[in-house]
């Protein structure tokens, strides 16, 4: 019988190749967003390869290591890239890096991802601070047996998105005179962008983006007790709300152009953290 690596098996290797460090954050990049981690002080980064369990993105813009290290004045372990269900992954392959990160000892999950956004006032290079989120992806990455170890098998997500930390958030983020919107986040399952007919669906069930991640992320958090504070970087409009082509490289633009934003607020976040 195949062994089959477990949240434990991943956090001991953390604890190996860092001993005696507790990460107290931690932090997940999207699509083009992975320069943040090397902001890190004290670094120490570990591919994915070596944590038993972690799936291998295989999306351009994740480059796939967990980075551990100071930044902001508070310890973060940081996942710099993630794998998406549309790539094939099951819900295993969702829990268990966000699982890992819990037993090594984060208290917190902040998630950045890429989205398009569904207002036209919330163009491209903004950022859009998580306030809630709509499940499109149809499925559910808590789906199958319930591990008690992490939590119920029933989980309520009425303050899935975290309402202290994002007020945190928001008050960091005009501190440092950053353009920050707010809204909800609809994951989509993807690799397909939305047609116009689906992205005028989602304006009316009440999206204000739309992306292929970061909900399942949240869930498992929120499942395993941690609370949960993202931002999305606007890189594009919705298909038929504006003239341009979307495509993953016009994601990667952008999201390269508002990283320096994204960055300064998540240090500025974490700064702040403590008062």
């Amino acid at each position: 019988m195949e062994w089959a690596a477990t949240p434990h098996d991943a956090a001991a290797v953390i604890a190996e190749r860092a001993p005696g460090f507790t990460p107290r954050v931690g932090i997940v990049l999207g699509s083009g967003l992975g320069g943040l981690a090397d902001r890190i002080g004290d670094a120490v980064a570990i591919s994915y390869a070596d944590l038993p369990g972690f799936p291998r993105p295989g999306v351009h813009g994740h480059a796939g290591r967990l980075v551990l290290g100071t930044l902001g004045g508070q310890n973060v372990a940081c996942m710099q890239g993630r794998v998406h269900l549309y790539e094939g992954a099951g819900p295993a392959a969702i829990r268990l890096p966000i699982r890992a990160l819990k037993l090594a000892g984060c208290e917190t999950l902040f998630l950045t991802c890429a989205a398009g956004s569904l207002r036209t006032e919330v163009g491209p290079g903004r950022l859009m601070a998580i306030t809630d989120h709509i499940n499109m992806q149809g499925t559910n990455p808590l789906v199958g047996p319930n591990d008690d170890e992490f939590g119920p098998r029933f989980p309520g997500l009425k303050d899935a998105w975290d309402p202290a930390l994002t007020g945190h958030l928001a008050a960091t983020a005009e501190g440092l005179g950053i353009d920050l919107a707010q809204g909800v986040y609809a994951a989509w399952l993807g690799p397909c962008f939305e047609t116009p007919a689906e992205v005028r669906m989602l304006k009316a069930l009440g999206a204000d983006a739309v992306g292929m991640s970061t909900v399942p992320d949240c869930i498992v958090a929120r499942h395993c007790g941690l609370t949960v504070v993202g931002c999305a970087v606007i890189t594009n409009l919705g298909v038929g709300l504006g003239d341009g082509e979307v495509s993953h490289d016009q994601t990667l633009r952008s999201a390269a152009s508002a990283a320096a934003d994204l960055e300064r607020l998540v240090v500025g976040f974490l700064e702040g953290l403590d008062r």
